[in-house]
């Protein structure tokens, strides 16, 4: 299991059923039409050259003799989850992570079979993987996905899986919520109080006629045990990610080269917007598609093709999805002005983002000022090395963030400031020049550099 969060955490695998009544036909014919399809997975990783085994006790050590007991022999570590056939041939759909490791993948069919599989592709990013049934001229019952779209809180649904390893178990719920953010890049989760434990990954979550309209990867916990919240990834993004899978053996998603982040209040009204909406554009790629169309830091990304923005979230999903090549138009708005640009989408290239470690250190005070509940100093090479400062940033460097101010959980220590208002800041006197012009109560967009990352956000005088 892994724990998502510290206190409540989202736990792979598992979930409950709060009391309900059923339907009173029951889900019995839903039952034997669909379980033949689902299958149990079974994932073996040899852990060799002592991998994951217990260090050997030196000669002579009066626990020498535990060596005999421990072994050098490769050890086998097992994971059990669930999955799903699409298509006769013996197509079959799960998790990532329940088959990520494993060097030997095999399905359990409802006839008591176990048969080997070859692993087609697999996607972290969304949590899926695509396998193929090793077996000759066979044709095998299946299940189709569904338009998860259509699925409206409080229908109910149905789960078919292996939990604990017991295989063919049918739990029953309903659709507890939409549209579930949990801190992943695409997540859009269907949330759920459909029963879901330990070997339900990957296993298929239904509609009513029998549509795969999910598939079952997380629940939420404060403990690991079952509490009642659980998560399925909706066929809509499920079913486009199989498909490359299938056809290019990996994913192809859309970039544009840029990061956005969401809009809250204080930055809507910053922004002169009558209530949160759209993506704000923090950072643009030299050279990239958005930045070829003219795109810019601080624009607000309200239009993307036919679709109004609501989050960062959706324009993020958008992107992704869009054809590698199609040129699409975007509606922004700049510094309070209505614009169009047009951008050549590219396909995204999977890179893993480098950590940073931001660490708070006292600087001269004499050379300090405090506004907006920020403590901020001229940025020199002593500075940078005290809060290790990305080389590329340029600006006034916040020292200190009074935990009292609208700028407590907005701003930190080591951030470095590159524009107010859209104003670029270079020195500590430039900033205090721009930030002298707001009255107490006046909210400020701040545009940050943040370990290489920008970001943005409105602080309150």
């Amino acid at each position: 299991m892994r724990y998502l969060a510290v206190f409540l955490s989202l736990i792979f695998l598992t979930g409950t059923v709060v009391a309900q009544s059923f339907p009173a036909q029951g889900f019995a014919d839903l039952n034997d039409r669909l379980a033949p399809a689902v299958v149990n997975i079974s994932s073996a990783q040899r852990l060799g050259d002592n991998e994951g085994n217990m260090p050997a006790f030196p000669e002579g050590s009066p626990l020498e003799r535990f060596n005999e007991l421990f072994g050098d022999a490769p050890r086998i570590a097992n994971s059990l989850g669930s999955g799903f056939i699409i298509d006769p041939s013996g197509t079959v759909v799960t998790n990532n992570h329940v088959i990520e490791n494993g060097d030997e993948i095999e399905v359990t069919l409802t006839d008591g079979r176990t048969l080997p599989t070859t692993l087609i592709g697999r996607d972290p990013v969304t949590d899926l993987a695509v396998l193929q049934i090793q077996s000759a001229n066979e044709n095998f019952p299946y299940v189709s996905f569904g338009d998860s779209d259509t699925a409206r809180v409080g229908d109910w649904v149905i789960a078919i899986g292996n939990p604990f390893g017991l295989g063919g178990s049918l739990t029953a719920g309903v659709v507890s919520a939409r549209g579930r953010d949990v801190g992943g890049r695409y997540d859009d989760y269907i949330q759920s109080d459909v029963s879901i434990n330990t070997g339900n990954s990957g296993g298929p979550l239904f509609n009513l006629d029998g549509d795969v309209i999910g598939i079952n990867t997380l629940i939420y916990s404060p403990t690991g045990a079952s509490v009642g919240i659980s998560f399925s990834i909706p066929s809509a993004i499920a079913e486009r990610v199989v498909g490359q899978l299938i056809e290019f053996g990996e994913t192809r998603r859309g970039w544009l080269g840029v990061s956005v982040q969401n809009v809250d209040s204080d930055l809507a009204e910053s922004l002169s917007l009558a209530s949160p909406r759209g993506a704000l554009v923090r950072r643009v790629i030299p050279n990239g598609p958005a930045a070829l169309a003219g795109l810019q830091e601080g624009d607000l990304v309200l239009r993307y093709d036919t679709f109004e923005i609501a989050d960062d979230r959706m324009f993020s999903r958008l992107v992704a999805e869009t054809e590698i090549g199609r040129r699409v138009r975007m509606q922004i708005q700049r510094r309070g002005q209505p614009l169009s640009v047009i951008a050549a989408v590219q396909q995204l290239t999977e890179v893993r983002p480098e950590n940073r470690t931001v660490r708070t250190a006292p600087v001269n005070e004499a050379n300090e000022t405090v506004m907006f509940g920020l403590t901020m100093a001229e940025l020199d090479t002593a500075s940078r090395r005290r809060f290790r400062v990305h080389p590329d940033a340029e600006g006034v460097l916040i020292v200190a963030v009074d935990p009292l101010s609208d700028a407590a959980a907005k701003a930190r220590p080591g951030d470095v400031i590159t524009e107010i208002a859209y104003t670029p800041v270079e020195t500590l006197a430039e900033a205090v020049s721009v930030l002298n012009g707001y009255e107490a109560g006046e909210v400020v967009l701040f545009q940050l550099n943040r370990g290489g990352q920008f970001v943005f956000q409105s602080i309150r005088r």
